[in-house]
């Protein structure tokens, strides 16, 4: 048997072929592992010259550390501050962050080589080789391992000029976090039958130890609450990198990745190839499900219920934090231009609320982009073939899809401002339409997606990387002072600011267009194209 050109060794055993499929799995992965170990480990590297351009005397780093540690509104987003030295700044500012993509992109990583070649049925093929049992979960966890050790060396490297001890200690925190939540995935994927449902379950886990570290943190100061301790994510904060490191709490990360590990290896050793411990109840035939649009709301309610609660939650958060907000810059003027550039106008506060609801867009830009690109996993899956065969006409069943994308994009933005306005308690319509005011920047890149997959299918998944760099331009760029002509290459840079003065509605009106134009494109495109071609 050959594999990408290379033969599989003849031999027996739960690991034989490991080898093979991990340099499968890094070659096919060849451009996504460099962007997402570039992406997390240059943003954290990145930090100590961003933060030493904002604070660059003790005196400045001891004030911003002293207010930070007494807000608990910043303690939940970010977690106390341990140190005030730069390197310790970075740790505060961009750790958590850190660990949490490096978490993301190391669970897409591992339901990508596991339960997704499951479910398309490539594993079935492959294990008629000579591929041991145990080789396909092997190797993905070892292609997540290689992300998050480039992540670690990455985020070592950059900021060893401020202490190499601390530099180790947070790229080896961050990348930690990610391989635990690699394994979480590997468990995952071992009970749901969908490489959707499997993303979904260890994203939810995610999400709940970020969710424990934050009501930890904002409930003591000095970040030795219970409930951060409960918290992975909370592990990377307690490793207090150029804080006085605390090098066996690196330990607690290794035992949690290691059983994980060891339970996922136990349990793909008691199931058959594409098969699950929770396999999926089926549904019915007729009734709800007896049209397009029925059926692809039965597919997509779960996520977006999720992301309704998410963003009612989030919206609810970041509304209670506004009236907190002069404390984060306080009188430091270049830490005011960078709120105002990422929303804003004159106002810290109105800057602020700007800022929050242009993340909850790019935030519900990913969801569109999915939401989307669930209808081009429907087809590459080979389940769209079958119904279209009959009656069903191609644009008929696209809409059903696209129906919840937009339309769900429109739901999770309406909740998210409204959780800003009832936290925020003041300006009630222009807090409200802050969030609304993203949607033509959000359907824009719901465009595109819908483009690519109608035009040229093969590149669907480069939408992802367009919403990425979108959320990564508009969170992380001001912050780096990148150029204003860096920052309008994104459709959210165009958008008017809310709430604020001098609201300017021909951005909103041609990107709306651009959306409508792109939707069209893509939707033309797939009528004339072969279906799985």
């Amino acid at each position: 048997m050959t594999l990408a050109g290379t033969a599989v060794p003849a031999r027996s055993g739960p690991l034989a072929g490991t080898g093979v499929l991990t340099r499968l799995a890094l070659r096919r992965d060849r451009l996504t592992l460099p962007v997402w170990a570039l992406v997390t480990g240059g943003l954290v590297a990145s930090g100590a010259g961003s933060l030493g351009g904002l604070y660059s005397t003790a005196a400045e780093r001891a004030g911003l550390a002293a207010s930070m540690t007494a807000n608990s509104s910043m303690r939940a987003l970010y977690g106390p501050v341990f140190g005030d030295s730069l390197g310790g700044l970075v740790a505060w500012r961009f750790g958590t962050f850190g660990a949490v993509l490096a978490a993301v992109a190391s669970l897409i990583v591992v339901v990508r080589h596991t339960r997704e070649e499951e479910e398309t049925g490539r594993q079935e093929m492959l294990s008629a080789g000579a591929v041991g049992r145990r080789a396909p979960l092997t190797a993905a966890l070892l292609t997540a391992l290689v992300l998050n050790t480039a992540v670690a060396l990455l985020v070592t490297a950059g900021l060893a000029g401020q202490g190499a001890a601390g530099a180790l200690a947070l790229g080896l925190a961050i990348g930690g976090t990610g391989m635990v939540f690699a394994a979480t995935a590997a468990l995952a994927a071992q009970f749901t039958e969908s490489a959707r449902l499997a993303k979904g379950l260890s994203a939810a886990v995610l999400g709940l130890a970020f969710a424990l570290r934050a009501a930890g943190d904002s409930g003591r100061a000095d970040g030795d609450s219970v409930l951060t301790w409960l918290s992975p994510v909370g592990w990377a904060e307690h490793v207090r990198a150029f804080a006085g490191e605390r090098w066996w709490v690196l330990l607690l990360i290794l035992a949690a990745a290691l059983a994980q590990t060891a339970a996922a290896y136990v349990l793909t050793a008691r199931r058959d190839v594409g098969a699950s411990f929770f396999p999926t109840r089926p549904g019915p035939a007729e009734g709800r499900l007896a049209t397009a649009g029925a059926l692809a709301w039965r597919l997509q309610r779960g996520t977006l219920l999720g992301w309704s609660l998410g963003f009612l939650l989030g919206g609810l958060v970041f509304g209670g934090m506004a009236e907190g907000a002069a404390g984060i810059v306080g009188d430091n003027e270049r830490a005011r231009e960078i709120f105002e550039r990422m929303g804003g106008q004159s106002a810290l506060t109105d800057a602020f609320l700007a800022t929050m609801a242009s993340l909850l867009g790019m935030l519900a830009a990913l969801y569109a982009v999915g939401s989307v690109l669930r209808a081009h996993g429907e087809e590459t899956s080979g389940r769209a073939e079958p119904l279209l065969a009959g009656s069903l006409g191609r644009l008929r069943w696209a809409a059903g899809h696209l129906v919840i994308a937009f339309g769900g994009s429109a739901l999770i933005l309406l909740l998210g401002g409204l959780g800003l306005t009832l936290a925020y308690g003041h300006e009630p319509g222009p807090v409200l339409g802050a969030a609304l005011v993203q949607l033509p920047a959000v359907w824009t890149l719901a465009g595109l997606a819908v483009l690519l997959w109608g035009a040229a299918p093969k590149t669907a998944t480069a939408a992802w990387g367009a919403a990425g760099l979108c959320l990564a331009l508009g969170w992380i760029g001001p912050a780096l002072d990148l150029p204003q002509t860096v920052l309008d290459a994104s459709p959210f840079g165009h958008l008017p600011r809310l709430p604020g003065p001098d609201v300017v509605w021909t951005p909103v009106l041609v990107l709306t267009a651009l959306a409508a134009a792109l939707t069209a494109a893509g939707l033309a495109g797939l009528r004339r194209r072969d279906i799985g071609g």
